[in-house]
Parts: structure tokens; sequence; C-alpha cells
């Protein structure tokens, strides 16, 4: 395995330093692409040594910034992507768990299944929401049947992924590969992983609900038509 790390970042300056230290003790190349950020946040990614650093001029969405981070890895030759947030949520040390499911199993997708958030009072009602919403429809539209369709925390094989012709480029990238991938036959399995809510610390997400639940619906609505067409083509 030649395994790398992609942080997609926007806007989060009070976090991402700490991320990107977290990153760098797997010991594996770490891209962080800075999507268009307008705060202080490539000021203190520059300040960092051992990473690599890409960026785009404007946002152009989560699902971009993956895209041009898997880009990168591919031409450094490596074959995995670990995918971390860069708000602070997850745990980079989990990324052990995730390389560790795929050690012997061929070319899979692995989700980190975030562990406790139906329990946590710290975790926004969006939040669990958007997760359960995603699953459902990711399973109508020929997903697989997973719990945590919304985990920005996943190993993504390299170059499979960038061959999936997957539309969407912004938060939507994240549902849709999944179900490209099952269509394409790579398998997807999840594992367990720990997921940080501080409490009375302001979490910076750029999750916006009506208007990612209407982008949501138009990509879930491609997805379901694509799959009615391939069942009822002659």
């Amino acid at each position: 395995m030649r395994p790398a790390v992609i942080i997609p970042v926007y806007n989060h300056a009070g976090r991402i330093a700490e991320v990107i230290h977290q990153a760098l003790e797997l010991g594996l190349p770490v891209f962080v692409v800075n999507d268009g950020s307008t705060d202080k946040t490539a000021d203190r990614i520059k300040a960092i040594d051992g990473i690599t650093v890409l960026h785009h001029a404007a946002n152009r969405g989560k699902g971009a910034a993956l895209r041009t981070g898997f880009a990168a890895a591919v031409e450094k030759k490596c074959d995995w992507a670990v995918t971390i947030d860069g708000d602070g949520q997850h745990r980079p040390g989990d990324a052990k768990a995730l390389l560790a499911a795929v050690s012997d199993a061929g070319r899979r997708i692995v989700v980190g299944r975030r562990e406790g958030m139906e329990e946590s009072e710290h975790v926004p009602w969006t939040s669990r929401f958007g997760r359960e919403f995603s699953n459902f429809w990711v399973r109508v539209s020929g997903g697989p049947a997973i719990r945590d369709s919304q985990s920005g925390f996943r190993l993504y094989p390299l170059p499979e992924v960038l061959e999936l012709g997957v539309a969407a480029r912004r938060y939507q990238f994240e549902v849709e590969v999944l179900v490209r991938a099952r269509l394409s036959g790579i398998e997807i399995v999840e594992v367990p992983v720990g997921v940080v809510y501080q409490p009375g610390e302001e979490r910076v997400s750029h999750f916006r609900p009506w208007v990612d639940f209407w982008r949501n619906s138009a990509t879930f609505s491609r997805l379901i038509f694509a799959r009615l067409f391939r069942v009822f083509r002659p």
C-alpha cells in the first residue's frame, strides 16, 4: 500500500493546524487542499512543514477539493487516499483502523462510521437528520446499506475513484461516490471511528440545511432516475 492523507479545508483556521499535525503523526504524505478559504486558513497551513498544499482560487466545493487532492496523490504514485475533514471532528489516528480494513481485502472503500452521534447532546440535529436522510436515499439510489453515508473520514482506492464519473462537486460527492462505486462492483465497508464534538465549542460547519437539502435531493433524483433507466432499459 502507498496511502496518502487528503484534507480538504474551507475557512477552518481555528482547527486546521491541529488536524494537520495529528495527521502527520501517521507518517504518510499529507495533501491539504485549501478550497478558496477567506479567513486565516492559508496563513495557518503555510507555516507547517512536511505537507503538500494545493489551492483553489475560489471555493469550488468539497468534492472538487477531494478530486484535486486525489489527482495530486496519484501523480505522487499513491494508490490509496485517507480523507479527513479539516474541522477537527475526526481523530486522524483512527485512520489506522481504516487502513487495517484493506490490508488483505483487495480494492474497497472503507467508511469511518462515527460512533456515539445518536447519544451525544453536543451533536447538532442537522448532523443526525442529515445522516439518516442520506443513508435511506443512498440505498434507494442503488448504493450500499451503510449507517454513516455522510462521514468524510474514508479510505479510497486510487485511481479507481477518479474513474467513477461522479458528477457532484460539493458535499454531494461523498454520497454519489458510494452509489457509483457499488454499481461498479467496488466493495464498501464500514469501521467504527470516534467523533469529536466538544461541549461549548463553536464548530465551524459549512453545511447549510435547506440549500444542501435541495442539492442532495437533486443528486439523489438524478441517481434514482439513472437506476430506473438501467432497470427498464430494453
